[in-house]
Formats: structure tokens, C-alpha cells, sequence
């Protein structure tokens, strides 16, 4: 192996984590925002909390989905905080208020200040007290975002060698305020984003809806969240590829003040081992 190739692996090692079963199947999960590593060269705000600085992770979803491999599912894990580089974004996505050098007309997300490199927290704050330079951003996208899609892309392209087909989930949680009305009662628990039914077969959907809902748990369907980027690039069903973002309201299992599992951890760690064990080796049902 050449120098070249030892530093590629270092990176990637650096960047992500890839859990495998004994006999991997077609389930791919995928957890892009529970890193919580961040880089000397993050280089926020000084004045900035550490509550601030990860309030957009989501937290411990790794731990949730970890009895993946025993029901055949490959596990691929972000390691880096999502602050230094939001992994569910398009790498195109730069913000021009944050990134120096950055035309053209920025996207909805990069405007309200969620690009690919984010410019504010995940309760609205401030990262930076300054703007990053074009060479800053696409350092962090190929020490962030390149070696974790790489990896991601490897494993869905070996689950369709094996199977015909590659089915991703995209892990996620949303804090409790994202989906109730002010004043109002808890939003859904779980919201399943399919594209609107074009990323995935609908029996994928459908299992997924049926195996929440036998929990207890109220399910909304691609309101508000219908899926990101992985979901969007990935969710080909024509061409063997079917992709299903889950988010998973933190207040089932987190206390978000002390950010430490909350009263509710346990009951919704076996809950979620359930839905994954219910989906089997063919969630296809093909």
C-alpha cells in the first residue's frame, strides 16, 4: 500500500464507521448526523456553547439502530459532528453569506443557513464569528462528505450485486419542537420521508408504517421531512435502489437539556430493535 492510499484510509476511518454483519443482506442503514467529532479546524465561534455547537446531532441514534447486523443490515456511521460538514446535503450546496468566493443564487437550505457546511446551529445560532475561505470548504467536503457517500455508495453497490437490489435507510431524529404547534400537543413520533412514494417501493413504506404504529407510536407520512439528499440520490427503485428516510422524535428517548437518554430510552431502544427485527432478510417482500 502507498502513502497515498495509507492517508485515503486514515481519512476514511477518521470520517466514518462501517459495521457489517456475518452475512450482510440488502438492509443498508445509514445514521449521517450522530458524529460527534469535531475537528481543530471546525474553528467556531469561541463564544459558542458546546450545547449550541451540537444541538443539530442526532444523538445516539447510532446506539439505536446498533442490533442492525444481527438481522443482517450493514451499519454505515458518521463520526463527524454535523456542524463541520452536514453529510445529508448535496456537496454542491455552499452557502455564500458563510463561504468566501461562493456565486450564484444559494438554495432554500443554504439561505436559512443549512448548507452543506452549516452557518448556524441547530438552534439558530451563530457557528462562526467569520467567514470560511472556498479552500477551508472543500477541504472539510473531502475529509467529511466524499469518504462517507464512498462508503455508503460501496455497500449499496454490493447489496445489489448480491440481491438485485440495495434498500437504505436513512436514520435521523428531529427534536420535539420541529412537528408540534406552539401551545400544542407532541407531534408525530415518527416520520417516514419516501419522496412522496418515488424513492421506495411502497411495501417498504407500508411495513415501516405498520411496524411503528404496532408500537404506539403516531407515524406522519413525508410531512414535514420527505427525505434528503441520500434519500433523493439513492431512491431509484427502477434501477434496484430504494431509499426511506426515518426521523425519530427525540423526545422518545432523549432529554434534550442534559443531552443524556431520557426517561424514555429503554422503552424506545427495544421499540426500534422491534421495527428492525419485523422487517426480516427482504423488506421488499420480493
Amino acid at each position: 500500500m502507498t502513502t497515498a492510499d495509507t492517508d485515503r484510509t486514515e481519512e476514511t476511518q477518521a470520517a466514518v464507521a462501517v459495521v457489517r454483519p456475518a452475512a450482510p443482506g440488502r438492509l443498508i442503514f445509514a445514521s449521517p448526523h450522530s458524529g460527534d467529532l469535531y475537528p481543530d479546524d471546525l474553528s467556531a465561534d469561541p463564544a459558542l456553547s458546546e450545547a449550541s455547537l451540537r444541538s443539530a446531532e442526532d444523538a445516539l441514534v447510532d446506539r439505536l439502530i446498533a442490533p442492525g447486523p444481527e438481522h443482517g443490515a450493514t451499519l454505515v456511521l458518521a463520526r463527524l459532528g454535523r456542524a463541520y460538514v452536514d453529510l445529508n446535503r448535496d456537496p454542491a450546496d455552499l452557502d455564500g453569506q458563510l463561504i468566501e468566493g461562493v456565486d450564484g443564487a444559494p438554495s432554500p437550505r443554504s439561505a436559512a443557513g443549512y448548507g452543506v457546511i452549516p452557518r448556524v446551529t441547530g438552534d439558530g445560532r451563530a457557528l462562526y464569528a467569520r467567514r470560511l475561505t472556498l479552500e477551508e470548504a472543500r477541504s472539510r467536503l473531502a475529509r467529511a462528505h466524499a469518504p462517507w457517500h464512498a462508503a455508503l455508495a460501496a455497500e449499496m453497490n454490493a447489496a445489489r450485486e448480491r440481491f438485485g437490489e440495495a434498500v437504505l435507510i436513512d436514520w435521523h431524529s428531529m427534536p420535539e419542537r420541529a412537528t408540534r404547534a406552539p401551545g400544542g400537543p407532541r407531534g408525530p413520533d415518527v416520520v417516514l420521508g419516501d419522496r412522496h412514494g418515488s424513492s421506495c417501493s411502497a411495501v417498504l413504506t407500508r411495513r415501516l408504517r405498520a411496524a411503528f404504529e404496532a408500537l404506539g407510536w403516531r407515524v406522519a407520512l413525508n410531512h414535514p421531512y420527505a427525505g434528503g439528499w441520500t434519500t433523493q440520490s439513492w431512491g431509484r427503485p427502477d434501477e434496484g435502489f430504494h431509499a426511506v428516510q426515518i426521523e425519530l422524535n427525540r423526545a422518545l428517548y432523549f432529554d434534550e437539556m442534559e443531552r443524556r437518554p431520557g426517561p424514555g430510552w429503554s422503552r424506545a431502544a427495544k421499540g426500534v430493535a422491534r421495527v428492525i427485527a419485523s422487517l426480516g432478510d427482504n423488506p421488499l417482500g420480493t
